[in-house]
């Protein structure tokens, strides 16, 4: 039950020893401040490490060929694989978890021109699926179809950076034309990078189907993209060792040949990053509650002190008649007060400290430190929880004091 008199007896008491309130509050403070920042510290690496996976699905194989290292059926290593549409085909075909699937055909010089205006930008030969696969976001038209594919459409879709450097003077890029190493494509098209990275918007998409007949690539591809429906890190290595069996049958070489070919499972990556996070996570935990923990002591021996100097009037009180949980709820308001007061100044200062700085905090491997509700949250139940164990143990020590012993304390 709530009562002014016993507040005020609280107030009093910390009033007249400011110094030790002080110093017990500020290791409580300084506890929750530092949990907040290692918390907030740890969502900045986790905000760095998920813009590192926001430019392409995080569910995505990429299969790129390589070089036989291992003699397979009478067939010497060093033997270059080298994929053909037919390989896309394959996986396509083959692979019943597959969602999104693109190959690419890699140009040697990737030159793009609009009348006087040129540069050297990353000419990308892809399907209509490579869009989702790598968040392709576009701003203005639209991305090329299966039927620019199928009919050998000289169309392109370019990067805002492209656009900038090409066009000048606010200039319409849809509908005009480009020439991509001297040959003409029309822009569809204009795309920004989802991750907001520069360097990605430098890219000129095109059909792989025209690209392979404009540039005399016949049917040569040099990677496979495909996504996996509904990811499961099981789920994605049965997909590896799908991909590994078929084009080892296809091209005669060893399924345990690693150089071979190469599948990068970004899922299985990206699972593995997450993982670490939550270790770190738990880690910060321990390090802040162990923080706290240690200013939780320090409240500890304080009310156990506060015990000891009150030892007479808690035996006037208990000789007319105090209940022993009006010494308890006594002694342990006045440490859930001080912990849970303290510690909120403490979690202001960590929240508003990580607020500040955020915005002016952005790398590739640091972005944007901050502190969630769910955080502010479980700090402020954890501060009432060991409040109420800092006070208890003094509490119940001052409860048991018998009035005889305590009157004639000196």
């Amino acid at each position: 039950m709530f009562s002014i008199d016993s507040w005020q007896e609280i107030f009093n008491t910390m009033k007249k020893n400011k110094l030790r309130t002080f110093l017990t509050g500020f290791s409580v403070a300084w506890g929750i401040f530092m949990l907040i920042i290692l918390l907030g510290s740890g969502k900045g690496l986790e905000n760095g490490a998920e813009k590192g996976f926001s430019s392409s699905a995080t569910n995505t194989l990429w299969i790129w060929n390589g070089v036989t290292s291992k003699s397979y059926k009478g067939l010497k290593p060093g033997r270059e694989i080298r994929f053909t549409n037919e390989d896309y085909s394959i996986v396509k075909n083959t692979q019943k978890n597959v969602e999104q699937i693109s190959s690419r055909y890699r140009l040697r010089s990737s030159m793009v021109s609009y009348k006087d205006k040129n540069g050297a930008f990353d000419i990308q030969t892809v399907h209509p699926d490579y869009r989702d696969i790598e968040k392709i976001n576009v701003v203005k038209g639209r991305f090329f179809n299966p039927l620019d594919v199928k009919h050998f459409e000289k169309v392109v879709v370019i990067g805002k950076t492209v656009e900038e450097h090409l066009f000048e003077n606010g200039e319409e890029a849809i509908g005009k034309y480009v020439k991509l190493n001297g040959v003409p494509f029309k822009v569809i098209g204009v795309f920004v990078d989802k991750g907001g990275r520069r360097d990605n918007q430098r890219t000129v998409y095109t059909p792989i189907s025209t690209a392979q007949k404009v540039f005399s690539g016949g049917n040569r591809i040099h990677l496979i993209a495909a996504t996996i429906n509904e990811p499961t890190v099981e789920k994605s290595e049965q997909m590896v060792s799908g991909v590994r069996e078929q084009l080892a049958k296809h091209h005669n070489f060893d399924v345990k040949d690693e150089k071979a070919i190469f599948v990068h499972n970004s899922f299985k990556q990206y699972q593995d990053v997450q993982n670490m996070f939550k270790a770190i996570r738990l880690f910060i935990w321990i390090i802040g509650i162990g923080t706290i923990i240690a200013g939780i002591v320090g409240v500890s021996n304080i009310m156990a002190i506060v015990v000891k100097d009150r030892t007479k009037e808690i035996g006037i009180r208990k000789a007319l008649g105090a209940r022993p949980w009006i010494i308890v709820s006594l002694i342990l308001q006045e440490s859930i007060f001080i912990t849970t007061a303290a510690g909120y100044i403490g979690l202001v200062l960590g929240v508003g400290l990580l607020e500040l700085i955020s915005p002016f905090i952005e790398s590739d491997f640091f972005s944007h430190p901050s502190a969630d509700i769910n955080i502010a949250i479980s700090a402020t139940i954890v501060l009432i929880v060991t409040g109420a164990i800092a006070g208890f143990i003094p509490a119940k020590k001052a409860a048991s004091i018998k009035p005889v012993v305590a009157l004639r304390d000196e």
